[in-house]
């Protein structure tokens, strides 16, 4: 049989080097081979060589350095530093670094207007943009830095997808700010917002706090929805420990960006993928660090989802189940006393999964990016038994975890209750107000409208409904400052803010916008919400919620273009993580 001489000579390039007859293929160089090796790749080394690669660097293993370093959001703002640190651990380690940019978006600054619509949005727009380029490009392998709350889980999802040798790193956290002798943070100048519309305090004090709260680069620093995603990594075994605590400005930070670039040469070598580090045990350990920590709600979004693109079913169930046996010790922000930094001050985030580990709630046989165990990272991390930040698990803040899933007639598919550093009682009920998306129920809450005992209903603010699931950290800042975070309940087809506390249930499914039942609901109608049982139910007789939902009339999409347009037709329910494929 006559080989053609494209094949022959790409046979050939495997055994030899950038140039006929080289010194060979490094090892980890798994595919890149492929755009450096033989006669016919001659035109692609010479695009390479004009970026002045020489030919030990078209020789050894090719390592995109994703980063979301952008002017759009302080979580991003410094991160640039950070890749230049991986490319340097890279070079150290024998490898070519080529970097490369994606998107991110500002929650804090979209929040409470149409453009937070794209914010969910754009979590799929950054996995697919890495996985574009890694794939394109035939990058061995892959470190991504991320700073904010979709960059982080987006970063996941594609090195799940590519299932190349990769290291996430985390941008850190901002520092507090502080204004009367207190620390303050983003959620502080929310709940500015509703104290200033109850008249509590003047324009000037707002401003004060407003000017206060934010003193730097980093991700907002309460257990909010980027520093949870952040420890997730960690527990994942995704990140190199200790990282996710690291402030942004911290000199740390550097130092250990540079170990995670030499960390995937590392990988390379031993030939250790995400396929080995994200395993069942493993999305096990994230959720059991997320709800010891009291971690964002977000999280039972970003979970599925990052375990979806790894061949991995996790169940709001699952989450849920875990939640139960699984003790609250950290005191973070929102519902707690304490911010990252305070976290990173006593150990971090191996502090929390060693304690969890000693009891028996971590399994420390899963594989991690060092190369090494989970018992293994913790086996030589200090402990120094300070209890003020995070609890052991024998004088635990409570005997479960910060997060419930809760099932019933209203949400058949499950919603998602934070219940770290609160207390609702067994049962709860109240009478409906009902509102189609966010605007209308700010404008109520301007006009003192709502009162304490409704059951404040929002839908039409789902993936597909709103779309893209808006953060309503505006709606729940301002119920938290006019003194009814705990006095009202507010229940939506959308979602939260990390940084929101209070009675809130979030991701009720199916959505309105697809008939779910809170389509069916009306003004006056009791809800109830039993923490015994775990159930969300509509006190209406079945035949009757039948009735109405045969009566309801789809509306129309609200965009039909655009990446908001792609995104209604393929985006899935919030149970599954709302992904799109």
């Amino acid at each position: 049989m006559t080989t053609t001489p494209a094949k022959d000579e790409i046979g050939a390039a495997r055994e030899g080097g950038a140039q006929d007859g080289g010194a060979g293929r490094a090892l980890g160089k798994h595919r890149s081979w492929e755009t450096t090796e033989g006669v016919i790749r001659a035109p692609h080394r010479s695009m390479m060589r004009a970026m002045g690669l020489s030919d030990d660097d078209l020789n050894a293993p090719f390592v995109g350095v994703a980063s979301t370093h952008n002017e759009v959001t302080p979580c991003n703002f410094g991160i640039a530093p950070l890749a230049e640190e991986v490319k340097r651990g890279v070079f150290a380690a024998r490898g070519t670094p080529f970097t490369f940019g994606t998107i991110t978006v500002s929650d804090a600054i979209s929040m409470g207007t149409e453009g937070m619509k794209g914010s969910l949005v754009s979590r799929e727009v950054i996995a697919d943009s890495i996985e574009t380029v890694c794939f394109a490009e035939r990058f061995d392998g892959l470190v991504a830095v991320a700073g904010c709350d979709k960059s982080l889980p987006g970063a996941m999802m594609a090195m799940a997808r590519l299932d190349i040798p990769s290291v996430f790193i985390y941008g850190g956290s901002i520092l507090p700010g502080s204004w009367r002798g207190e620390d303050i943070q983003i959620q502080s100048v929310f709940e500015a917002v509703g104290r200033r519309q109850a008249g509590l305090i003047d324009d000037e004090e707002l401003r004060a706090i407003e000017s206060r709260a934010c003193p730097g680069p980093g991700a907002c620093g309460g257990m909010f929805t980027a520093n949870t995603m952040s420890s997730i990594g960690e527990a994942l075994g995704l990140s190199l420990p200790g990282s996710a605590s690291e402030p942004a400005v911290d000199q740390r930070k550097l130092a250990s960006s540079r170990r995670a670039g030499e960390a995937v040469l590392n990988l390379l070598r031993k030939d250790i993928r995400p396929s080995d580090i994200l395993t069942r045990k493993a999305f096990e350990n994230a959720v059991s660090l997320v709800v010891s920590m009291g971690g964002s709600t977000n999280s039972a979004l970003h979970l599925p989802a990052i375990a979806n693109e790894a061949g991995v079913e996790l169940t709001l169930k699952d989450i849920h189940d875990i939640s139960m046996r699984t003790p609250l010790l950290a005191d973070m922000k929102p519902g707690g006393r304490y911010v990252m930094f305070d976290l990173d001050r006593v150990g971090g985030v191996p502090v929390v999964m060693k304690r969890l580990l000693e009891a028996g709630l971590l399994h420390g046989d899963c594989m991690t990016v060092t190369g090494m165990t989970v018992e293994e990272n913790l086996r030589g991390w200090p402990d120094f038994g300070d209890t003020s930040v995070v609890r052991t698990v024998e004088d635990a803040l409570s005997p479960t975890g910060g997060l419930v899933v809760l099932f019933g007639n209203l949400a058949p598919e499950g919603c998602v209750l934070k219940v770290a550093g609160h207390q609702f009682g067994a049962r709860w009920s109240g009478k409906a107000k009902v509102f189609d998306q966010e605007e209308q129920v700010m404008e109520a809450l301007r006009l003192r409208r709502i009162e304490a005992g409704d059951v404040v209903v929002i839908r039409y603010e789902g993936p597909k409904g709103g779309p893209g699931m808006r953060e309503m950290l505006s709606v729940t800042g301002a119920i938290v400052g006019q003194g009814l975070g705990e006095k009202v309940f507010l229940i939506t087809d959308g979602r939260f803010s990390g940084a929101s506390h209070g009675s809130m249930i979030g991701h009720v499914g199916p959505e309105a916008a697809v008939g779910g039942p809170m389509a069916a609901v009306r003004d006056g109608d009791v809800i109830e919400i039993d923490l015994e049982s775990f159930e969300l139910n509509v006190k209406i007789g079945e035949e009757d919620l039948r009735a109405r939902l045969k009566d309801w009339k789809p509306r129309p999409p609200p965009y039909s273009s655009g990446v908001l347009g792609k995104y209604v037709k393929l985006v899935q329910s919030a149970s599954r993580g709302a992904v799109t494929g």
